[in-house]
């Protein structure tokens, strides 16, 4: 087993009876904790309109963040550009960069679905990678895509009228921008400050083999898969891209992040105890009604519960990583196996700040009693 690097994925997530200031002073403090114990990232999601959520805009939790820490890489994951252009996303990330350069990680995604016109991916057969790692069956974003609150999201995110720009296009002006190389087809040059030149690794997140993962690999860049998205197609994804991938000037070789839901306790009852409220959360995401703030076990215990919720939910269960350090670390060995990854990036959410520092704190002790290093090749 090579030396894996553990990451920090978090949601800026508020439990039940919180504010959203709590949360964020929590993923600050949490933060500062991940640097001492040695993880190698802190990363930040972007969601909108979710009671349970309150990171919104990575770059300010990011700036935040940075102010407040000194060594650990700071990054998003991710920044969604479908509805943001190539230049404000640079402008921002060079501003953070501008007072702390070499620390920031630009992870982008797309959203808002599939473009127009491109065919839904076959689902892979369910079941179990060659190691044993859980391949469950795939779980369909088309109920998702069609429902009223995302497209009032997706209408609240975009001036009247306005249109996202091709993706592939979008990151080769991103890139260009941060290269100081923008042109325009009749030669007009762009020139960000702060921005150019900015110390920033791009890193595209995808959850398939599609367009996230050919414009990475097409492109040379850094790809971070999502098993705690979509743990049906992680194995699609991340073979998608390095059949795409060309070297570049940032990589010789493809270079993959794999993401994992966990939670660590001093034992698995505990574990299993603090993750309750998991299944409620998820099914909030999926009915497309926003993540509702993260429950205690008692609160997830009474919600009313049908067979319907535990099948909307199943495969995210099945893959959640739930157990002692040593249950925990031996999953999170079996994904890294199973998708040949040079990082993983853990995601946890418990109702309590405390555990959910302490579960980092147990998996990151017993990681480097393995002989894994934090730190990034």
């Amino acid at each position: 087993m090579p030396d894996i690097p553990l990451g920090i994925l978090d949601l800026v997530p508020i439990s039940s009876g919180s504010t959203a200031a709590e949360a964020l002073r929590n993923s600050i403090d949490l933060a500062r904790r991940g640097e001492q114990l040695g993880y190698a990232r802190h990363w930040f999601a972007e969601h909108h309109l979710n009671p349970g959520v309150a990171g919104t805009s990575p770059a300010v939790v990011l700036a935040l963040t940075a102010a407040a820490t000194s060594t650990i890489r700071l990054g998003s994951g991710a920044v969604q550009l479908g509805h943001r252009t190539a230049l404000n996303t640079v402008e921002e990330f060079g501003l953070i960069d501008a007072l702390h350069p070499g620390r920031l990680d630009l992870g982008v995604g797309r959203s808002g679905g599939r473009p127009p016109g491109q065919p839904a991916a076959e689902p892979p057969a369910p079941g179990n990678a060659s190691n044993g790692l859980v391949i469950p069956p795939r779980f369909s974003f088309e109920r998702l895509l069609g429902s009223p609150r995302i497209a009032l999201q997706r209408t609240l995110l975009l001036l009247p009228g306005a249109e996202s720009q091709e993706y592939a296009e979008q990151i080769d002006d991103l890139l260009a921008l941060l290269a100081g190389s923008y042109r325009t087809p009749d030669g007009v040059e762009a020139h960000v400050v702060p921005g150019e030149g900015a110390e920033v690794e791009v890193w595209i997140l995808g959850s398939s083999g599609g367009t996230s993962a050919q414009v990475a690999g097409a492109r040379g860049l850094r790809f971070a898969a999502n098993y705690h998205v979509s743990p049906a197609t992680v194995l699609e994804a991340v073979d998608g891209y390095r059949s795409f991938f060309q070297p570049s000037d940032v990589l010789d070789k493809p270079y993959v992040s794999v993401s994992a839901d966990v939670v660590v306790a001093e034992d698995e009852a505990t574990a299993r105890e603090l993750a309750t409220g998991y299944g409620p959360w998820v099914r909030s995401i999926r009915t497309a009604e926003g993540a509702i703030p993260f429950p205690t076990p008692d609160e997830a215990r009474a919600h009313p519960w049908t067979e319907a919720d535990q099948e909307l939910v199943q495969d995210r269960l099945d893959t959640q990583f739930v157990g002692s350090p040593a249950q925990v670390a031996d999953r999170l060995e079996q994904l890294q196996e199973a998708t040949d990854a040079d990082e993983l990036l853990i995601t946890t959410i418990t109702h309590g700040h405390a555990d959910r520092v302490r579960s980092y704190e147990l998996l990151a002790t017993e990681w480097r009693r393995r002989g894994h290093s934090f730190q990034p090749s």
